[in-house]
């Protein structure tokens, strides 16, 4: 049974940081690209970033290009999110997803395309 858990969520003040962690298990993690989603209160969920294997090609939405690092352990069976200098409007639930490394980068933000998910974790930022 393919189970991905998040962990790290929390609440902060604005301009502060978090670090989530989404640990896998039950699939061959280094068959799968690693992404975070996130979904605000009344909104769609949307794409956040992702991490392929093996070229660990990663790539970010712009809203969180600069701020946002994605690190992925293969070792570990783990990927993780580091969120620096945080907005109100990173207010989240977040989700980590796995989509098979054989699809292309194109379909990276397409959530049809993704496998697995994990339950998500709330971050709240406050100003």
């Amino acid at each position: 049974q393919v189970q991905l858990v998040e962990s790290g969520g929390g609440s902060v003040q604005a301009g502060g940081s978090l670090r989530l962690s989404c640990a896998a298990s039950g699939l061959t993690f280094r068959n799968y690209a690693m992404a975070w989603f996130r979904q605000a209160p009344g909104k769609e969920r949307e794409f956040v970033g992702r991490v392929n294997w093996p070229v660990s090609m990663i790539n970010y939405a712009d809203a969180v290009k600069g701020r946002f690092t994605i690190f992925r352990d293969n070792a570990r069976n783990t990927v993780e999110l580091q969120m620096n200098s945080l907005k109100s409007e990173d207010t989240a639930v977040y989700y980590c997803a796995a989509q098979p490394t054989w699809k292309p980068l194109t379909l990276a933000q397409d959530m049809g395309h993704y496998d697995y998910w994990g339950q998500g974790t709330q971050v709240t930022v406050s100003s």
